[in-house]
């Protein structure tokens, strides 16, 4: 395979954090955050709070520098879990990432255990920034690319049906989206419990009850032909301006994924994400994924479960799928996707970072791993501030956000974003009070 097991275990070259810190960029940031790096520094304190639902971390030192990251929305039970590594950082230098990280990483699991790991990697990586006056991405190595590609993530459109006009009708919101979107992404199949539950005898199985996704089975032909009808009015509006790429598991049958892909070849979808495992899933089942992907000339996609470059290995080696979508925030942080995105690349696999939760701040920590991903990358899936308020108490992200279906990578140290303190406080929780202090 050309690649030793060591080699993919190895750690990301201390090579681009060396040259990093050879500038100093204090442009945007406060007088004790331009002094610092004079004399070691170290972590006081590892905080969370729930802000709206999204659990933040922020790491304090003894230099005036804090650092932060989030965990998506969907997950505001994290933060016992978040502040379970506390007795690990506490007086660690947090510019040495690997060395902290060396000491949490193997505490967590697959999504959505991992989320607590990956944000306190995303706030140190912040520290880091800010202490050597550099923004994240010259830490990982500097930039590819000036702007990085999104498709739509968290900017979705009410549906009134399931039929094939309605989401054609969808489809056309979605291409006048201010945000200008390139790539399209839309649920179908049984990552869309609503198209899937409207219809009668859609597959051989009953509807489960409970969290969505728990439903699987073999399609009737009813089922799998109203799919179809549905993505072919979607293209219809789409044309050959704006790619779409299909939302579609887990819960298919290998044979009934094939029969999809192939009958779809003709639209030139851009990917087919989570078939038969994904999401929540705590396995990726590489065997299964490599016997689709070689039985379709449409790229099959998986990987927004999947936590740490181990468990990855089987899918790259055995070159299971033609796209990953690690999560920056589920997968271990940024620079582990950024290793797992170089050993994809040395085997003719994309990446597509997934992230629809993944919140403001998050949405800085991919833009700057974005900037560094080498050239197998596709575009991550572009997060918004929910609630609407988010937009209010961050400060330092571009007005607009998104032009043109990309965002342009800013240059301030750290992620470059930061809070508004005043306006942040009115919306934490009487038990997070002090996150701020």
């Amino acid at each position: 395979m050309g690649i030793s097991r060591r080699g993919f275990l190895g750690s990301v070259s201390a090579g681009a954090a060396a040259t990093s810190l050879a500038a100093q960029n204090t442009r945007g940031r406060s007088a004790p955050e331009k002094r610092a790096g004079q004399g070691k520094i170290k972590i006081t304190d590892l905080r969370c709070a729930i802000i709206g639902r999204n659990p933040v971390v922020r790491i304090v030192t003894d230099q005036g520098i804090s650092g932060y990251g989030q965990a998506e929305s969907a997950k505001p039970y994290l933060k016992p879990m978040v502040l379970f590594y506390k007795q690990y950082l506490i007086g660690e230098d947090p510019t040495d990432v690997a060395r902290v990280m060396l000491k949490i990483r193997r505490m967590g699991a697959f999504k959505p255990w991992g989320s607590a790991v990956s944000a306190i990697e995303i706030a140190l990586w912040d520290i880091a920034g800010q202490a050597a006056g550099l923004p994240v991405y010259k830490l990982l190595g500097g930039k590819i690319r000036d702007r990085v590609r999104i498709y739509n993530g968290g900017v979705r459109f009410p549906m009134t049906g399931q039929t094939p006009q309605d989401y054609a009708e969808n489809m056309q919101k979605m291409k006048e989206a201010k945000e200008g979107f390139t790539l399209i992404k839309q649920a179908v199949g049984f990552h869309n419990p609503a198209m899937m539950r409207s219809m009668q005898n859609g597959w051989y199985d009953e509807p489960r009850s409970g969290p969505p996704h728990s439903d699987r089975g073999l399609l009737t032909q009813r089922g799998l032909e109203h799919i179809i009808a549905c993505v072919e009015a979607m293209k219809k509006v789409l044309g050959d301006e704006i790619g779409l790429a299909l939302d579609c598991g887990p819960g298919w049958m290998v044979k009934d994924a094939i029969t999809f892909a192939r009958a779809l070849e003709p639209y030139h979808i851009t990917w087919l994400e989570d078939t038969l495992t994904g999401d929540y899933a705590p396995y990726p089942n590489a065997q299964l994924f490599k016997e689709l992907t070689q039985s379709t000339s449409l790229n099959i996609h998986t990987g927004e479960e999947i936590y740490l470059r181990e468990n990855f290995k089987d899918l790259i080696e055995q070159q299971a799928v033609n796209v990953i979508g690690p999560d920056p925030e589920d997968v271990g942080g940024i620079a582990e996707l950024k290793w797992i995105a170089e050993y994809a690349d040395l085997h003719g696999i994309l990446v597509a970072p997934h992230g629809i939760f993944d919140g403001l701040i998050g949405l800085a920590a991919h833009v700057h791993m974005a900037a560094a991903l080498p050239q197998n990358y596709i575009g991550f899936e572009y997060p918004i501030g929910q609630p609407d308020w988010w937009y209010d108490i961050v400060e330092g992200l571009p007005n607009p956000i998104a032009k043109k279906g990309f965002v342009d990578v800013w240059d301030t140290p750290g992620l470059g974003v930061t809070f508004n303190v005043n306006a942040a406080k009115a919306h934490l929780n009487e038990d997070d009070r002090g996150f701020f202090d």
